[in-house]
């Protein structure tokens, strides 16, 4: 990246635009005002939806699958490759926006990404980085399992119907099918949860009602996970992460050995940001909602962190603030921009992200970039 240029690099505005959208209209809107800027655009994600497309964007080959959804119905997914890695996105297979109608706390099930997995070794990799996050199930992996070859029986050495309901009558698991080539494969599991499986803290209890859980389905599934971890690996239901992804975490940590790491770190590395940072001379990030959830863990914050390092300042876009100067700036962001600073109608905030972005671009450009040496 040569001296002076602008990196703009921001993940999605969840319901509104993509990472790859708001990158783009911030930039059209620098622009418009500074047409002979040097701007590089590198979209990001933190690991849950729209990581795929990011890494696409980076470099990497999207590689499509056939595989089965939340419900089991058959859908069009992919995974991304490059290099013998692959990535996989939970939400492409077993993701709450791709439940047809209402919620399915129950029933949901993980088998997709276990399929997507599996499609992943199909192609040769040997390094699989699973984004999570998003997820409709709450069946602690068991669906992932099933796709790549465990058994789970009941007690008449039947095979348990999909979902984390079913787990309450789980006797017994065979994992002597499991797909061999796992035990070559080196397993990322890109993620910011540290819940454990069960327990108050666990994937049915603090995220099953975000699913559509009521009380009753939440004590069901808690008593199923707890079964579920005891016949498998009791000490691993306990590691920070297992309650990732309705308890895909665990199954990714106790089965496949996983690794877990901050998802926005993972994605950086796999795009090479660090490379794109040299040089830069100002960096924009963004998301929809920049608030203290952004502080832990989210894109925005890894984004700011790694060009705090390397001395770039940071700059942010939004469509909504919560955050005050003081905490930006222990974020390490010099100051940020919102839709609401133009747009005082949050439904047209939500329509009109695209060309309220422009206008934002075209206020930074004006304010930010006077030091900038032009072309």
């Amino acid at each position: 990246m040569a001296a002076g240029q602008v990196l703009i690099a921001p993940d999605k505005f969840k319901g509104s635009l993509s990472a790859r959208a708001v990158a783009d209209h911030v930039a059209a809107g620098m622009r418009s005002v500074r047409p002979e800027l040097e701007i590089v655009t590198a979209p990001i994600a933190d690991g849950g939806d729209g990581t795929v497309d990011v890494v696409v964007a980076a470099g990497f080959h999207l590689v499509t699958a056939q595989v089965s959804g939340p419900t089991g119905a058959a859908l069009q997914s992919g995974f991304a490759v490059r290099d013998g890695c692959a990535v996989v996105e939970l939400a492409a297979a077993s993701g709450l926006a791709l439940l047809p109608a209402g919620f399915d706390p129950l029933h949901a099930t993980s088998r997709g990404t276990g399929e997507l997995i599996a499609a992943a070794l199909d192609h040769g990799c040997t390094e699989i980085v699973l984004g999570v996050g998003g997820s409709a199930c709450t069946d602690g992996g068991a669906g992932l399992l099933q796709a790549l070859g465990a058994r789970l029986l009941d007690a008449s050495g039947e095979q348990l119907p999909p979902g984390g309901a079913a787990l309450a009558s789980l006797d017994r698991v065979e994992l002597t099918a499991l797909d061999r080539r796992l035990a070559s494969v080196r397993v990322t599991l890109a993620s910011d949860v540290d819940n454990p499986l069960h327990g108050p803290a666990g994937a049915a209890q603090v995220y099953g009602p975000q699913k559509g859980a009521s009380p009753a389905d939440v004590a069901l599934l808690e008593a199923a996970l707890i079964r579920w971890a005891d016949a498998l690996d009791p000490a691993a239901a306990a590691l920070a992460g297992a309650g990732a992804a309705g308890g895909v975490g665990f199954a990714a940590l106790s089965v496949l050995h996983a690794r877990r790491r901050p998802g926005i770190d993972v994605v950086l590395d796999l795009i090479g940001f660090d490379d794109l940072l040299d040089g830069a001379a100002l960096v924009i990030t963004g998301e929809g909602s920049l608030d203290e959830q952004t502080l832990h863990g989210k894109a925005p914050a890894g984004v700011a962190a790694l060009a705090g390092r390397a001395g770039v300042p940071v700059l942010a876009v939004c469509g909504r603030l919560g955050l005050d100067r003081r905490r930006l700036a222990e974020a390490g962001i010099l100051a940020a921009y919102a839709l609401s600073d133009v747009e005082a109608d949050p439904e047209r905030c939500m329509l009109e992200a695209g060309a309220l972005l422009e206008r934002l671009g075209a206020i930074i450009a004006g304010a930010h970039l006077a030091q900038l040496p032009e072309a």
